[in-house]
């Protein structure tokens, strides 16, 4: 007599993601209005962060370290991954970490961002729009990686880091005796300048020019700041804890009043704000410290 007792689990196979396996059972109806579901909860999900953020400086100060590890993601998905892992440091889909040769270990759990999808026109003639889907991701924590060769992060020296803020700058930047008060460094919009206290250490000054640059593309830029100031400094934070410059002098303490009558988009805008910044400024040392390497092998090579 035949045995069929194998054939009568249909649950995915070992290997297999448990979420996906879970949606082909779905008809494409069903399916549609399940992934809006999952859609629009995140976007409350990231709206309730947000609001967090606004009024609690430590939330501030958790989003802007998830946001310096993750300085390529949307607003949006820095406040998903601050609500449901905040300790993150590197993520990926079930299929990512698979081509890595890492696999995702048994019982865990993953959590969910948005991933930009196709473009679409909108019903209402105003454009073209972006569709975004739920993509479920684990943590570099939750993956047994084993057998995953991880590729070594880059070194830089105090003076690689502070010749990469300043080298290819969109504004002047110079040496000052003094300043006003115990100002470290200052934006003068008239002569579009930087001024720079000397002889401080690596750190101040590092902060210093860190925070005027932002200020500067905040205070010239398209979507021009009334006052940029706490935005630059947010950004100025970004960009220590980013490359690993002492940050502890910082203080959000004003986040609250700062935020004070913003709504969840007005609180997403400003933070989008800083990110857009913070992106532009390490892109430029990117290139900058990318240049610096090449010159230090070539050099070493002959």
């Amino acid at each position: 007599m035949s045995n069929y007792d194998d054939l009568l689990d249909n649950t995915p196979a070992s290997g297999v993601d448990a979420a996906e396996w879970q949606d082909s059972q779905f008809s494409k109806e069903d399916y549609a209005a399940k992934k809006k579901a999952e859609r629009e909860d995140l976007y409350a999900l990231s709206d309730d962060a947000a609001m967090e953020v606004s009024g609690d400086s430590g939330r501030l100060r958790q989003y802007l370290d998830v946001q310096s590890r993750f300085d390529r993601y949307s607003t949006v998905n820095t406040l998903l991954i601050m609500a449901q892992k905040p300790e993150a440091t590197r993520i990926g889909d079930f299929d990512y970490w698979k081509s890595k040769g890492a696999f995702v270990k048994p019982g865990q759990s993953g959590f969910s961002i948005l991933e930009p999808g196709k473009e679409y026109e909108r019903s209402d003639g105003s454009g073209t729009g972006i569709s975004y889907n739920v993509k479920k991701v684990f943590d570099i924590s939750q993956v047994d990686t084993r057998k995953y060769i991880a590729k070594p992060s880059p070194e830089y020296n105090d003076r690689h880091l502070l010749k990469a803020l300043v080298d290819k700058a969109p504004v002047k930047i110079a040496g000052a005796d003094d300043l006003p008060g115990d100002l470290g460094a200052m934006y003068d919009r008239h002569t579009d300048s930087i001024s720079v206290r000397k002889g401080m250490e690596f750190a101040d000054t590092f902060r210093g020019v860190a925070q005027e640059l932002a200020f500067a593309d905040l205070t010239t830029g398209p979507d021009t700041q009334a006052d940029p100031h706490f935005s630059a400094y947010c950004a100025s934070y970004i960009l220590c804890r980013k490359y690993g410059v002492d940050s502890q002098a910082f203080d959000f303490a004003d986040a609250p009043v700062v935020f004070d009558g913003m709504d969840a988009q007005d609180v997403k805008g400003e933070l989008s704000q800083i990110r857009g910044v913070v992106e532009d400024m390490a892109r430029r040392m990117a290139r900058q410290l990318g240049a610096a390497q090449k010159a230090e092998r070539n050099q070493e090579a002959r």
